[in-house]
């Protein structure tokens, strides 16, 4: 691997750390009338990454699923993947491992890597949680086991929401970059603007004669479109039902719609904020919610590989305050056992 490729991974791993420390939530306590309660913060034992190989090879993808989980002390950090023909690992995958701290990797892809890491083999012990995206043998595969996955994933997407002034060249490589990671994935415009829609499928049609697989992106092209709307209010209505795994917003004020956006994975402000950027370096997670899910989901983050347990200690004063209102509900809910454990404490009391 040249010296160059290692120093942008160990870029991208700084920012990513950077940003996902921000992320780290603080265990706390408090006392109040004779309650003190609180709450653990605590690793998952182990989790497993899957990182796909195929039409191409993702050592930004071990930096997004593995420094997370590092950061949070998780001490089991397990890489799956599939070799290439030559039965070995891609090599900048291998150093993106390094990286970021991963404790194993094993050379195995598809439903049988997610089944190794969910029930463990005679080589490969299994783990706690599973995350990483996959082809849609993978995802299937992430559904059926018992060991929890971060979200459902489908094929990658971008929408863009652009204005007159919007650079149409910007677009039409921003929609082209979504579309060229598989056939299945898909690019959508919405713009206000007319002559920007025919200007930015001039540039597509002028970049695809010289970009690389062009039948990947012919194929992706035909999955999304270029649509005009009435407003910028509507683009971002329609946005918000589809819940895009990617959104930018190509527009002069792009801060002044950013509360209106309630569904994405990730959002992109204006025209030097390109897609790209969160695939590699700007340090938020580029494992995201597809296909409609960020209504529901999240982008992966520190919060994937942390459990929380709450605790409480009550004096006997304390107990005594609240034994009214505990006996009062008891009753309610017909759980008498319920208001007899608390009264038991105090029959030294008559």
């Amino acid at each position: 691997v040249d010296t160059e490729l290692i120093q942008a991974l160990e870029t991208s791993a700084d920012n990513i750390e950077d940003f996902h420390r921000r992320e780290l939530p603080q265990s706390f306590l408090f006392e109040k009338k004779g309650i003190t309660a609180g709450q653990m913060i605590l690793p998952l034992d182990s989790t497993g990454i899957y990182v796909p190989g195929g039409r191409a090879t993702y050592p930004s993808t071990v930096l997004m699923a593995a420094i997370p989980p590092k950061i949070c002390g998780v001490p089991r950090i397990v890489v799956v993947t599939p070799p290439g023909k030559d039965g070995r690992c891609n090599d900048a995958v291998l150093v993106a491992s390094d990286i970021a701290g991963v404790d194993e990797i094993y050379k195995v892809g598809g439903a049988q890597a997610i089944a190794a890491l969910a029930y463990g083999t005679e080589s490969i012990r299994k783990v706690s949680k599973i995350v990483g995206p996959g082809n849609r043998f993978v995802a299937m595969a992430k559904k059926l086991v018992e060991t929890p996955t971060e979200f459902p994933a489908g094929p990658s997407e971008v929408m863009i929401i652009a204005e007159e002034s919007s650079n149409p060249r910007f677009i039409a490589l921003d929609m082209l970059a979504q579309s060229e990671h598989d056939p299945l994935a898909s690019a959508y415009l919405l713009t206000t603007s007319g002559n920007l829609a025919e200007k930015v499928q001039k540039e597509i049609e002028k970049e695809l004669k010289v970009l690389p697989r062009k039948e990947i992106l012919e194929e992706s092209l035909k999955r999304g479109g270029i649509f005009i709307i009435s407003s910028i209010d509507e683009a971002i209505e329609l946005s918000n039902e589809f819940a895009p795994e990617h959104l930018e917003i190509m527009v002069k004020e792009p801060f002044s719609f950013l509360t209106k956006i309630k569904n994405a994975g990730s959002v992109f402000l204006g025209e030097y904020s390109p897609e790209a950027m969160g695939d590699y370096v700007s340090g938020t997670n580029h494992v995201l919610p597809t296909s409609g899910f960020a209504k529901y989901y999240s982008s992966l983050s520190v919060d994937d590989f942390l459990k929380k347990y709450t605790f409480q200690y009550v004096t006997k004063d304390g107990l005594k305050t609240y034994r009214p209102t505990v006996s009062t509900l008891a009753k309610s809910e017909g759980l008498f056992a319920h208001e007899k454990a608390v009264n038991v404490r105090f029959e030294d009391e008559k």
